[in-house]
């Protein structure tokens, strides 16, 4: 399973950049984005508001650029979790541990690129809209992969997948580091209990 928590969130935005987006991420998490105004974001960066015009021209460009590598970032997680499984319970309980585990690790970017969808652009929204319906299709895919291969169970794979995703994405609304859980232990935990959910035999959901 991928559990590198070294994802190049930012791709190849410069050194100047990437240091406002990550001003414009913490500010919109710990504030939301109607809260943060830019001159919080420039400060935080350590630089004018001029100065952040000139790398992201509103406020809204900045949460796209952010909402946009998000998505990218957790769908890529969940394609590259079925790269080296085969079986349909390996590459589902792959699927779940991976999609929870980003969500564990990028708590502050997930919690943003959720909670402010609204807050884009009409057109920008409908991009990320497309984003998370194509990791919605993978999700729905695997699922009915192991239907038709009789390794699952369920007359209702459309709730599956839903709870697949809102399990995942819950975890970015309470996560902090150092607590109880950490993304490998809530990776697993949700893995198990999705796999109940599909009604797999209780020793192929655990093994491995």
């Amino acid at each position: 399973m991928t559990t590198s928590a070294t994802d190049d969130l930012w791709g190849e935005a410069g050194p100047g950049s990437r240091r406002i987006l990550e001003a414009a991420l913490t500010a919109f998490a710990a504030r939301g984005y109607h809260g943060a105004s830019t001159r919080d974001i420039a400060a935080a960066a350590g630089m004018s508001p001029a100065a952040v015009y000139a790398h992201h021209r509103t406020k809204e460009d900045l949460l796209y650029a952010i909402s946009l590598a998000g998505h990218r970032s957790a769908l890529t997680a969940v394609e590259r979790a079925l790269w080296e499984e085969v079986t349909p319970v390996g590459r589902v309980r792959a699927l779940v541990h991976d999609y929870t585990a980003w969500h564990a690790r990028h708590h502050l970017l997930a919690r943003v690129v959720q909670y402010e969808l609204g807050a884009l652009a009409p057109d920008h929204r409908d991009e990320i809209l497309r984003l998370r319906r194509r990791t919605e299709e993978v999700v729905l895919d695997e699922i009915a992969a192991g239907i038709a291969s009789g390794a699952f169970r369920t007359e209702d794979p459309d709730g599956v997948a839903l709870a697949v995703l809102s399990l995942g994405v819950d975890v970015s609304r309470w996560y902090a580091p150092g607590g109880q859980h950490t993304p490998v232990s809530l990776g697993r935990r949700y893995a198990t209990l999705v796999l109940a959910m599909l009604g797999t035999d209780h020793r192929s959901a655990t093994a491995g």
